[in-house]
């Protein structure tokens, strides 16, 4: 599997949950990537296999046992995505709420909070598949969502993480869009015309 194929789970990414809460950027982009490796990547690696199976001694072809490698990770991926699309609840911070929970730190939430230290940061809470520390999006599921939860400006959390015990005084919490990183084509894919040595082949004599 090529690395734009997967994201690496983070430090404060937890288990998966039964239900999947996910942003609706979220849920787009696990779709985008279910549709590309179903319908360009899975039939573009099976062409290869197919190719390098025509080249004789399957157990000496290097081509076709990387190929065979590379759908079984493709298919491995699908059905993962599968499950965790089947099982995805949207929930979008861009819905209005009213009442107590209109003030109050939920799922799709996005957090100010300073630290003992006085220094201060803001969050995004998401869904364990919307995980990126470089925008501060963070896991509802990890320590730092779970003490988050059902905060509201002025309260004082006690974060308990593996670097120790830190108190955090919450600043604000407010619902506003949260922008997932769109799926991209990993440039190295078979789609892509690379990855494997088919295309730099020389043509068949005829």
């Amino acid at each position: 599997m090529q690395k734009g194929f997967t994201r690496k789970p983070q430090s404060d990414e937890p288990a998966t949950p039964v239900k999947n809460y996910i942003t609706p950027g979220g849920l787009e982009r696990l779709r985008d990537e279910h549709r590309f490796l179903l319908t360009r990547e899975r039939p573009a690696v099976t062409e290869v296999v197919a190719w390098a199976a025509s080249n004789g001694d399957r157990s000496e072809n290097a081509d076709y046992q990387y190929g065979k490698r590379r759908l079984r990770q493709i298919d491995g991926r699908i059905r993962f995505l599968t499950k965790r699309i089947e099982a995805a609840e949207v929930v979008d911070p861009e819905t209005p709420r009213r009442g107590p929970a209109a003030n109050k730190a939920f799922f799709s939430a996005t957090v100010r909070y300073a630290n003992d230290e006085g220094v201060e940061r803001v969050v995004s809470i998401v869904g364990a598949d919307e995980v990126d520390l470089d925008r501060n999006h963070i896991s509802w599921l990890s320590p730092l969502g779970r003490a988050l939860m059902r905060s509201e400006a002025g309260d004082r959390k006690v974060l308990e993480a593996p670097g120790g015990t830190t108190y955090l005084t919450v600043l604000e919490v407010r619902y506003e869009r949260i922008l997932v990183e769109p799926f991209r084509e990993p440039l190295g894919s078979e789609s892509h015309g690379k990855g494997l040595s088919r295309r730099d082949a020389p043509p068949e004599e005829g």
